[in-house]
């Protein structure tokens, strides 16, 4: 198994670095040991047994601290030093238990030393402790030390991540844009145009395809756009879907007052709306309406895009077929880029129709509301 194998399965890490950090204890104890003294022959079983008891209180420590990971530093730092404590004492006294069980002499002796010396046992069970907890803290240090760069590592990964996924989508996108099929039916119509010598909208619409795709190419699907900005390309987009479909096809945004600058992924909606016209307005013959909207939903921000077509058809999976990114793909850029604080849900209207809600974290760029 490879080293990077290992670093991914994080409970064989924390494992094979409890076996070797314990390890390294007892050896090094050991070691100090055979210098000062001649330790009995059976003292590597005793320090191996030593440090299995503290394996296995290291343990209760790790459950609670997994407990209270979501309460405040300070709070955590205070229960790292009362459980380090509480730990280290617990760990002295079962070692002041096994201790004079196995070495009854060097028990008795070292008692004799103390009393000497004017130590109670108690005070000498203190002494002990003091110098346990520095193990338990050297061992709080590393977990959390290990435990951070692992987040940190994972927020990596999710960032790569993210940028391999707006990568993907702008190749696919791109892809949609020069489908021939598309060229063709935007041309098509803008032939028409001016054959019926409509030439002013002719040169609309010519103006409208090169901005669109211009915005298409020069967009940076690694930063985020304003709500503004999205809505402005979507415009550009159903502005040429408009020619094909005509009447057939009406548009409607809502942008609430105050959101227009509020953050959300480049080309995160047209996927969205490119669905809604392949599944709700060419297959109906009479068309339909495709409305887009955007407010604050408390510390979200709230994007629907909603049609009045069909819904969703059992035998039919919007997103799954279309020549863009695709439903799947948005709710991966979504996880990858915001976690747990995203959402993304399909819900078919009372009267007939599909709403796409996605709720994302509410971010202003450099324009604040006012």
């Amino acid at each position: 198994m490879s080293i990077a194998n290992v670093a991914d399965n994080k409970p064989l890490l924390f494992w094979l670095l409890q076996l070797w950090g314990w390890s390294a204890w007892a050896i090094t104890t050991y070691l100090g040991v055979v210098i000062w003294s001649e330790p009995p022959g059976s003292y590597p079983f005793y320090l191996l047994l030593i440090a299995l008891l503290g394996m296995l209180l290291t343990l209760l420590m790790r459950q609670l601290y997994l407990y209270t990971w979501s309460s405040s530093l300070s709070l955590r730092a205070t229960l790292v030093l009362i459980v380090s404590y509480a730990a280290a004492v617990a760990w002295v006294f079962l070692r002041s238990l096994i201790f004079p069980e196995l070495y009854p002499d060097d028990a008795a002796k070292m008692e004799a030393e103390a009393v000497a010396k004017g130590h109670s046992q108690l005070m000498v069970l203190f002494e002990l402790s003091l110098k346990a907890v520095g193990v338990m803290l050297v061992w709080s240090a590393v977990y959390f030390g290990i435990k951070y760069y692992l987040l940190a590592q994972e927020g990596k990964q999710r960032y790569l991540a993210a940028i391999g996924r707006a990568h993907q989508a702008q190749l696919k996108m791109l892809r949609y844009q020069l489908n021939p099929h598309f060229l063709f039916n935007t041309l098509n119509a803008i032939s028409t145009l001016i054959l019926d010598h409509d030439n002013r909208t002719a040169d609309d619409m010519v103006t409208k395809l090169s901005r669109f795709l211009r915005y298409s190419l020069e967009s940076d699907p690694m930063k985020e756009v304003s709500v503004a900005d999205e809505v402005a390309s979507l415009k550009l987009y159903l502005d040429i879907e408009k020619v094909r479909f005509g009447e057939r096809l009406s548009l409607a945004f809502e942008v609430a007052k105050g959101v227009e600058q509020a953050q959300l992924p480049s080309m995160l909606l047209q996927p969205l709306v490119e669905n809604a016209i392949k599944y709700a307005i060419s297959e109906s013959i009479h068309g339909g309406c495709i409305r887009v909207t955007a407010c604050a939903a408390g510390t979200q921000l709230q994007l629907q895009v909603i049609d009045d077509g069909p819904g969703l058809q059992p035998d039919k999976c919007r997103g799954a077929t279309s020549t863009g990114v695709g439903i799947a793909n948005i709710k991966g850029r979504l996880s990858e880029l915001y976690g747990d604080q995203q959402s993304l849900e399909l819900q078919e209207n009372e009267t007939h129709g599909l709403t796409v809600t996605i709720r994302l974290p509410l971010i202003y760029g450099e324009t604040q509301p006012t």
